[in-house]
């Protein structure tokens, strides 16, 4: 099955009976991203090599602006997963690799220091404040990051820190959701679209393994600004343009689902 094919039947059967529900009570889409990932989508982008289509940016832009014209939130949520996977592809390890593409592991980034909410500038994204301190083989990282999407539904968040052994920079962490003291507010912050869970997460800290680092201490300023603000500025573009073109909740999707290439 073609991952458009496969992203037509998502949005008829999953995403679009709950869209309303979503907005109106907002309600984290968890049916429409278990379809996603029982589909493969949530695994567009990760190598053939780990069980993943291999596929990149252009098709995640595709799947998250036509995702956008149904359910705004699940287009949320797509976003910060597809950009957060590209960072997990490069530095991740295979194991989280061949969990996204099985569709068990839903990701997204947590990045942003400041408070005064509104779409990430690359100020916002290159100047974390808070922590990292190791001992031994362990990490503790303390942190108070804004507008994470999917907060308290992700499975993992791509963190920032300042870095380790260096004075300038950033280090980026692959952060499970499950780590101890990794709090998340019962009430989603009102920020993000209805129903993304968009909220602040805090690390008090949170431990996590050294190896949990993406990329090298004080690489992260590099991975966010040829990776991340590239990934976002697709992957919002689309997302803006359809969005201003909703599709009634009761009209399918796969009726105005057009191939803009060949590539399936």
């Amino acid at each position: 099955m073609s991952y458009r094919t496969a992203l037509a039947e998502v949005l008829a059967r999953a995403v679009a009976p709950c869209a309303e529900l979503t907005g109106v009570e907002g309600r984290f889409p968890r049916g429409a991203v278990t379809a996603f990932g029982a589909t493969g989508l949530l695994g567009l982008t990760v190598s053939v090599e780990f069980g993943g289509a291999g596929l990149g940016l252009s098709e995640a832009a595709e799947v998250v602006a036509r995702t956008a014209r149904v359910c705004p939130a699940t287009a949320a949520v797509l976003r910060s997963h597809y950009t957060a996977v590209a960072v997990i592809e490069s530095y991740g390890s295979p194991w989280v690799r061949g969990e996204i593409a099985a569709g068990r592991h839903l990701s997204s980034l947590a990045l942003i220091e400041d408070a005064t909410g509104g779409q990430e500038t690359e100020a916002q994204l290159l100047m974390p404040r808070g922590t990292a301190v190791r001992s031994g083989g362990v990490v503790a990282l303390r942190g108070r990051k804004h507008g994470v999407v999917a907060a308290g539904e992700a499975d993992s968040y791509v963190w920032s820190s300042l870095p380790l052994g260096t004075p300038d920079g950033l280090s980026l962490w692959g952060v499970p959701a499950h780590a101890p003291d990794l709090f998340v507010p019962a009430r989603p912050a009102a920020t993000g679209p209805p129903g993304s869970s968009t909220s602040t997460v805090f690390a008090d800290p949170v431990l996590v393994p050294a190896e949990a680092r993406l990329g090298a201490d004080g690489g992260g300023f590099d991975i966010v600004l040829s990776t991340v603000l590239p990934w976002l500025g697709e992957l919002r573009a689309g997302a803006d343009v359809r969005a201003d073109h909703r599709m009634p909740v009761g009209v399918r999707p796969a009726d105005s689902l057009t191939p803009s290439s060949s590539r399936a």
